[in-house]
């Protein structure tokens, strides 16, 4: 068993980690050879888990950037699914797959068989909230022989490859399941690091997986800090104290040499949300109004530092197809005079950007007219307040792209009446047909053009305002290669990021 294992390794090992462009001369291949005296890698997160480290929220892209979860498939770079979990897949109908398992093995040391992971996107599907990933979404999962999961998805789904790439989904031993439905990803993942201890939101200890399907990586173990302010963050990396560091603020990339500031062009927007359910922004004159106060240019050029593109859309230019397609908004309101109303703009410190952009836009909108009072907090004690719409604006940066490289998705979780994740609370007849007609289309370029037919119909309501399109800054240690950089922003560390 261990020596076809690590054939397979030397096989598949380049499938997954040539996926993204790394960082330094090593390159991002794992492999077996020499591996296993690696140093141990200090990581800086700018999150700490808001949710237990659940994977079904947004505490799952904290999991796969550290290389510990897996799902059946991953993204390329030119966002297409390919193999991760599954080695190969086939439509069988229109809403029907076949997906044939690799040999692989969970960290508890169970094998990674059919009914597992059948068992695994069963309780994920099942899971409230829902994941971002299967917003709009319903499927069952069953095994088939003895490397067959067969999925069938309550209406045709011509993206569930790409769709189950998402960290929301990832596959976990059956043991991670515990009674009251929380999932526990201590040791009962597949990834080639294996998560061994959490110590709150402050820092978390993985060990080098030494079973993994993809062979031994690089590194020893990966010892994680959650450092949520961003000037503290840079400095443990200017200082030694780290060796990566994400979500360098643009106030500190000057602080850092050239060598070690990395950027990349992203997926992720800065959006303005506005409470569509409560509050002034009921009215839709008085969006109208917020969103002509709103100067787009001042963001970008002033406080990102020409390290962000203007807000053109809820898709930016990282997006390379959205621009060619974009259509005008449809069905604005004519905007209100605010006369001094009185609202409340909330947003988090963990990227140091948006307390400045929210300073900004608070300066903005008094300018035009309201009385604005800002509230800045710790994401983790900031989510269920936004979810509950006790804001009534609220500043984002999203990455449209992260729950499944489908970009039909960010519009089903985040803007539709069932959205799981719609801190807007739009719930619009018109806006929830025009993404359902998205989630229909099954040839790629018609899929385009619905998907920004119905842009055009959210930026119609101004339930959310684009402020701008973000580059993320990584700090890499001069010593540090491999690291995995994505517009995604779902790897960092993988089996080939050593020092």
């Amino acid at each position: 068993m261990r020596h076809l294992r690590l054939l397979l390794a030397l096989l598949l090992a380049p499938v997954l980690t040539g996926c993204f462009a790394s960082e330094g001369p090593g390159g991002s291949g794992g492999g077996a050879g020499g591996a296993k005296a690696g140093s141990r890698l200090r990581v800086a997160l700018a999150f700490p888990p808001a949710q237990n480290l659940s994977p079904y929220g947004d505490d799952a892209t904290i999991l796969s950037r550290l290389g510990v979860t897996e799902g059946l498939t991953a993204l390329d770079a030119n966002g297409a699914a390919a193999p991760a979990l599954a080695a190969s897949w086939r439509r069988e109908s229109d809403r029907s797959w076949l997906f044939t398992l690799r040999e692989a093995t969970f960290q508890d040391g169970t094998d990674v068989t059919p009914s597992a992971v059948a068992a695994s996107l069963t309780r994920a599907g099942q899971a409230k909230p829902a994941p971002a990933a299967l917003s709009g979404v319903s499927l069952e999962a069953e095994a088939d022989g003895r490397t067959g999961v067969r999925i069938t998805t309550g209406s045709p789904d011509p993206v569930l490859p790409s769709r189950l790439s998402s960290p929301s989904l990832a596959v976990f031993a059956p043991k991670a399941y515990g009674a009251t439905g929380r999932v526990d990803p201590v040791g009962t993942a597949t990834g080639p690091f294996e998560l061994t201890k959490v110590t709150g939101t402050t820092s978390a200890t993985l060990d080098r997986f030494d079973d993994h399907w993809g062979g031994l990586a690089r590194s020893s173990g990966v010892d994680v800090r959650f450092i949520a302010d961003g000037t503290a963050r840079t400095a443990a990396l200017r200082t030694g104290q780290v060796d990566l560091a994400e979500a360098v603020p643009v106030a500190q990339a000057a602080t850092l040499e050239g060598a070690t500031r990395k950027e990349t062009a992203t997926t992720r927007t800065t959006s303005l949300l506005l409470n569509t359910q409560s509050g002034p922004f009921k009215n839709p004159g008085l969006r109208a109004a917020a969103r002509r106060a709103v100067d787009t240019s001042a963001l970008a050029d002033g406080v990102h530092e020409g390290h962000a593109d203007a807000g053109a859309g809820i898709y930016g230019p990282a997006v390379t197809w959205a621009e060619s397609r974009r259509r005008p908004p449809v069905g604005r309101a004519k905007a209100t005079a605010p006369d001094g109303r009185k609202l409340t703009l909330a947003t988090y410190d963990n990227r140091p950007e948006l307390p400045e952009v929210a300073q900004v836009l608070k300066q903005q909108l008094e300018k035009a007219g309201f009385e604005v009072e800002l509230e800045v907090r710790e994401y983790s004690r900031l989510e269920s307040d936004a979810l509950a719409g006790k804001f009534d604006a609220f500043v984002l940066a999203r990455n449209t792209l992260v729950d499944t490289g489908d970009p039909v998705a960010v519009l089903a979780s985040d803007y539709t009446c069932d959205g799981g994740y719609n801190l807007a609370l739009l719930c619009d007849k018109d806006v929830d047909r025009a993404v359902a007609r998205a989630e229909r289309a099954t040839d790629s370029a018609q899929r385009q053009v619905a998907v920004m037919a119905a842009e055009a119909e959210i930026l119609g309501t101004d339930a959310v305002v684009p402020l701008v399109h973000q580059r993320l800054i990584t700090g890499v240690g001069a010593s540090v290669h491999g690291a995995l950089l994505d517009p995604y922003e779902r790897t960092l560390v993988g089996p080939g990021t050593r020092r």
